[in-house]
């Protein structure tokens, strides 16, 4: 991996679209993608963690723009995509980052509505948002880049109805590699194994509070968490620190996802698995 100084502004000129883009993984892609001179157009649920984002590509002299959505309606989808590509005029990195986990075993899951959330979120979204990005990038002619985040889960045969989802996502992607074969747009599949992101906000609560016990610190001590709800920035970066060598952080993917869409034409990465030197078995 080169030295993030030997990737600066390499992205210039081109558009990039984020989903998921408020917090984790998507966020920190965003923002290396602005810092390596694309607009970058963020979508997401919240919209103070995007507008912080905007503010900081732009105060390294980039652009960006963000948009509250719902990734699961396929209009707000398309017409965040079509938005998007007309603010530059052209499209050429999608990254469908969005996603969500709802761990509790199948037989003893209480509400199956988090079946179809993740469903939707995972695999429907994805879809939608895949094949808006390729119309956009034929349209521009441009030789682009569909980025789909998957998870190291996809590589296991007992990973639960999320682990599914993220099977289905490769799949996808390699079905749309198959299609785009004879076309300028490449399909990269990203699977992160334990990364400190609010994805965790759904896990149970005693593996939450253990988060708070490996951030070690006394203000750590003293956040409330619950499960559902967003987990502050703070202990996520103190449980990492704490546990480097089993959680890696969403600028580590950010900066292998920015090594792989600025390989030359002729290189495609099919896959790229982005995982810390120790697994942390939640």
């Amino acid at each position: 991996m080169p030295p993030a100084e030997a990737s600066e502004k390499a992205l210039a000129g081109r558009t990039a679209v984020v989903t998921g883009a408020s917090s984790g993984i998507g966020r920190a892609i965003a923002e290396t993608f602005g810092a390596a001179g694309a607009h970058v157009v963020l979508g997401g649920r919240t919209p103070g963690p995007m507008a912080e984002s905007v503010a900081k590509i732009s105060a390294g002299g980039g652009s960006g723009e963000a948009h509250v959505l719902d990734v699961r309606k396929v209009q707000e989808m398309r017409a965040f995509v079509a938005h998007a590509t007309e603010s530059t005029g052209r499209l050429d990195i999608m990254v469908n980052n969005a996603g969500l986990s709802h761990p509790e075993a199948i037989l003893d899951e209480k509400d199956p509505e988090h079946w179809r959330v993740m469903l939707e979120t995972n695999v429907f979204a994805l879809l939608v948002g895949s094949q808006a990005a390729v119309e956009a990038m034929r349209a521009c002619g441009a030789e682009g880049h569909l980025v789909n985040i998957s998870s190291v889960a996809a590589l296991r045969l007992d990973s639960g109805v999320y682990g599914a989802t993220k099977h289905a996502v490769n799949c996808i992607n390699n079905s749309l590699r198959r299609e785009l074969m004879e076309e300028p747009i490449k399909v990269l599949t990203v699977m992160p194994g334990a990364i400190a992101t609010n994805f965790a906000r759904n896990f149970d609560s005693v593996v939450l509070q253990g988060l708070v016990g490996v951030a070690g610190s006394p203000e750590a001590a003293a956040i409330e968490i619950t499960k559902g709800e967003r987990l502050p920035d703070e202990l996520l970066a103190n449980a990492q620190a704490a546990l480097p060598g089993h959680l890696c952080t969403p600028e580590d993917v950010a900066e292998a996802v920015l090594w792989a869409v600025t390989r030359p034409a002729g290189v495609h990465l099919s896959e790229i698995v982005v995982r810390p030197k120790r697994d942390l078995n939640l």
